[in-house]
């Protein structure tokens, strides 16, 4: 590029020497360079002599002097006005505040010292001084890792390339349930689907089991189609009912933690950029089908970069995985109850008197109208006590419990029954929610 920029320069003063009356603008379109880089050069080469051939030369842009020194003076006056600000500042001065009083200082008026007019310059000081606190490095505590086949992972993603009528976006139009094993990074599974609610992403999930077994642990956010509400602290949705029944642990996500969902989140990631982004469906046929397509070429062909697969396709690395229970043939559909021995859930007293607990409501009294209580589960009895202010005040029997064991098939359908009435109750919920807000 010198060789180039020093050819465009002896071209100029060619072309002044030729032409002396031309303009700015006429050199520049002789020469195919800018206006600006013209009238620069002119001037340089009007200052040179005419034979001189250095100066057809770059010039550095680096400092030619070195910068003047802060003296231990100027020093020490900063850092005097950090620790005691001056005039009556309430706070605790900054780089730009110190360079306010700096020339203010009767101490280092008259010497003559260079002070400096950088606010870099002051912060590096005062960095250098121990002025600027900095966070104490976090200890790093690596994350154990799951047993292959043990832990999963899911989460919905949006296929943002399908569009509605007129090419309007619309989110949720057709959604992915991803469902990714965290201790080896395969993906076990990703129905496509444009109606994922409560029911629809439990007979996903139903599916997936059958195919694969019953892991120890299953990690979701708190996605209402999962938890059944806004907050994880209500009563248990259908959905981790039926695992608390196949002994299958749901681990909920805190808010604003999708580190704790990583293997699943990392997937939608690369899932966006190396499938969404480059086969760009627009139906949800091909959704489904660039998604088996990329099932595979994740699990088999596209080198993965997690520890536990160490630069290799997942399945490569792990071509052997350890065989997972099967679904059970009977079901205990009460057996979830054992896990919330104990749990107490709140509840506010409606003008009826009653409360709200899954799907069903219980009277508790007229009387205690817009109190708050709390409801404690006692498992081995099937029922729960009403509490105020540490005191039982009524024990109630839990409704709608099936008491004898069930086949799986018909578990599946009376879970799936109770995802649909929890899901409509929840859009109610929600649209009264929406017209109060609006």
């Amino acid at each position: 590029m010198e060789t180039e920029w020093y050819q465009a320069r002896a071209c100029l003063r060619h072309l002044r020497k030729k032409h002396p009356t031309w303009t700015y603008q006429q050199l520049a379109q002789e020469t195919g360079y800018s206006y600006n880089w013209v009238r620069k050069w002119c001037h340089r080469l009007a200052e040179a002599p005419p034979e001189d051939a250095t100066c057809l030369c770059s010039q550095s842009r680096a400092r030619q002097t070195p910068p003047p020194s802060i003296a231990p003076e100027v020093v020490t006056s900063i850092l005097a006005i950090r620790d005691d600000p001056p005039e009556g500042l309430n706070r605790t001065p900054g780089p730009v505040a110190i360079k306010y009083y700096l020339p203010r200082d009767q101490a280092l008026q008259g010497r003559g010292h260079h002070l400096p007019t950088s606010t870099s310059t002051l912060w590096r000081i005062l960095d250098q001084n121990g002025r600027i606190l900095r966070p104490a490095p976090r200890p790093h505590e690596p994350v154990s890792r799951a047993a292959p086949m043990q832990a999963w992972q899911m989460d919905f993603k949006d296929v943002t390339t399908v569009r509605g009528e007129n090419d309007d976006k619309h989110l949720h139009l057709v959604e992915t349930l991803d469902i990714v094993d965290s201790g080896t990074s395969i993906l076990l599974d990703n129905p496509a689907r444009p109606d994922f609610n409560a029911e629809t992403a439990l007979t996903c999930l139903v599916a997936t089991l059958r195919q694969c077994g019953c892991p120890q642990k299953i990690t979701f956010d708190r996605d209402p189609r999962f938890i059944g509400s806004w907050t994880a602290d209500d009563f248990p949705s259908p959905l981790m009912r039926f695992l608390l029944c196949l002994d299958i642990e749901p681990e909920v996500c805190p808010p604003r933690r999708p580190d704790l969902n990583a293997f699943v989140e990392r997937f939608h990631k690369s899932y966006e950029e190396e499938a969404i982004q480059v086969y760009l469906p627009t139906t949800l046929l091909q959704v489904q089908d660039m998604n088996l397509d990329f099932r595979h070429h994740y699990n088999y062909q596209r080198p993965n970069q997690a520890l536990t697969c160490g630069n290799q396709p997942p399945r490569r690395a792990f071509p052997d995985l350890p065989p997972l229970p099967p679904l059970p043939k009977m079901v205990d559909p009460t057996r979830w109850l054992d896990y919330l021995h104990g749990q107490t859930f709140k509840r506010r007293i409606d003008a009826a008197g009653t409360i709200r607990l899954d799907k069903d409501r219980y009277y508790i009294s007229r009387e205690r109208h817009k109190q708050t209580v709390l409801l404690q589960i006692d498992a081995p009895q099937r029922q729960f006590h009403v509490l105020v202010d540490g005191k039982v005040i009524k024990t109630l029997p839990l409704k709608g419990l099936t008491q004898q064991p069930m086949l799986f098939d018909d578990y599946v359908r009376l879970i799936q029954a109770e995802a649909v009435s929890q899901w409509r109750h929840y859009v109610q919920t929600a649209r009264r929610y929406v017209r109060l807000v609006a």
